[in-house]
């Protein structure tokens, strides 16, 4: 019986384990094993809330254990360190529990079909100060550390007299770092309710620092414009064409030796793969680190290794390379799927084209903003409002079918519904 490992339960990992566990796993005709790192899934575009406590970790993870046995494939938990493309086997490094003791032991696992599906972490371009300083939101570990900080900081402002504000910093004005500044006023509001009453968004200083011309760059202007509209009506202060040149414990230093000032500060600004995929020294990769695959999603050096997701570079017909959005990884997933079972029959494989469905942006329950189907229209349909939180949430919906399928998925929905309104309306610890 054949193996297929799949290292990485981001999206695109574990929709793609899911769908190969139900297609190959239950009918035994081949064993599907999802290797990651942590114990449970949130899905990515998600981690802001993470991190400011709209979303509980808790109860609104995936704990892949759970969900292997429920969808026909194994779970491994590990870190990848190293591959044999000669002997197909990957290995995993030593696992160790809080206390450094080891749990087990560096070990490998064997496959005939392997797809690299990592996902990506922030890139802070070797700036001097910034991983000592900052704040990152490539995980869930990470984003529930800054929610811990946030808290303190909170508690902290509300004991000091009503002028005193709480500064915060955020490097990058791509999707992330617009989302986490909408959504920490929020959050600050919600505090009156939680025995702060002193707390509110007007407590908040929020800079938004972006190195390039506009906020959301990736994004048509039209959504990049009414976005900056939205958060200059909150106060927060956007610096565009301001390039971070250090961070310090006080602050980020910009390229005119201005210092803006923060108690708490967020890189959000660029990503790239895992340096332990350029170390490995086995893919072609690019200068993020991503590995460079040929149309079919097969790497450029082993046939029997797929990459999807932000770890992965595919060049398209007219020289774009794919960005790194959910919709990709949720795209790849189908594809390598359709590829996997073709290779199974002997069938040709098919190219990946990148179908761009456009772009959202939800500034929490201030609005939200966006253009859908930029691919088939020759431009495309901005909308706004109450329909473009509604198509938002509509995405993670689909997320969790993908994952659990319509049925799970609608209990999972009124489950969440009915938690809303018994429990706080954020992570108050």
């Amino acid at each position: 019986m054949k193996t297929i490992v799949i290292v990485g339960g981001g999206a695109g990992g574990l929709e793609l384990a899911t769908q190969l566990g139900h297609k190959l796993g239950k009918k035994k005709r081949a064993n599907i094993i999802l290797v990651d790192r942590n114990r449970s899934h949130i899905w990515k575009p998600l981690l802001h809330e993470v991190a400011t406590g709209s979303l509980d970790m808790n109860s609104d993870g995936v704990v892949y254990r759970a969900h292997s046995a429920a969808h026909y494939y194994q779970f491994q938990l590990g870190t990848m360190i190293g591959l044999d493309r000669v002997a197909k086997t990957i290995r995993l490094q030593s696992l160790n529990d809080d206390e450094g003791k080891e749990v087990l032991p560096e070990r490998e696992i064997p496959f005939d079909t392997l797809v690299m599906a990592v996902g990506s972490v922030s890139n802070d371009f070797g700036t001097p100060g910034v991983a000592e300083h900052s704040y990152f939101l490539d995980s869930h570990q990470q984003a529930e550390r800054f929610h811990r900080a946030l808290l303190n900081q909170f508690l902290r402002i509300n004991q000091k007299s009503s002028d005193a504000k709480l500064r915060l910093a955020i490097v990058g004005g791509g999707a992330t770092g617009v989302e986490l500044a909408a959504e920490l006023y929020h959050v600050a509001d919600l505090f009156k309710i939680y025995g702060m009453p002193e707390m509110s968004g007007k407590r908040l200083s929020i800079d938004l620092i972006e190195a390039g011309p506009r906020i959301l760059p990736a994004l048509p202007v039209r959504i990049a414009t009414a976005a900056k509209r939205e958060l200059t009506a909150l106060g927060i202060t956007i610096h565009e064409n301001v390039r971070v040149t250090s961070a310090t414990d006080e602050g980020y230093v910009t390229h005119d030796d201005a210092l803006i000032g923060a108690d708490l500060q967020v890189w959000a600004a660029g990503v790239k793969a895992p340096d332990f995929i350029s170390q490995i020294g086995l893919f072609d990769t690019n200068r993020n680190g991503q590995i460079v695959v040929k149309p079919t999603l097969q790497s450029t050096v082993d046939d029997a290794v797929f990459v999807i997701g932000d770890c992965c570079a595919c060049e398209q017909p007219d020289g774009s390379w794919v960005p790194p959005r959910a919709q990709s990884a949720h795209q790849m997933a189908s594809l390598v799927y359709k590829n996997i079972i073709s290779m199974e029959q002997g069938k040709p494989l098919q190219e990946y084209i990148y179908k761009d469905h456009g772009s959202l942006v939800n500034l929490s329950r201030y609005s939200t903003v966006g253009s859908l189907m930029g691919n088939l229209t020759k431009g495309s349909m901005f909308i706004e409002g109450k329909l473009a939180r509604l198509v938002y949430i509509s995405l993670y919906r689909m997320h969790q079918v993908a994952i659990h399928g319509w049925l799970k998925a609608s209990a999972v929905y009124f489950a969440q519904k009915i938690g809303s309104s018994v429990k706080p309306k954020m992570k108050l610890h």
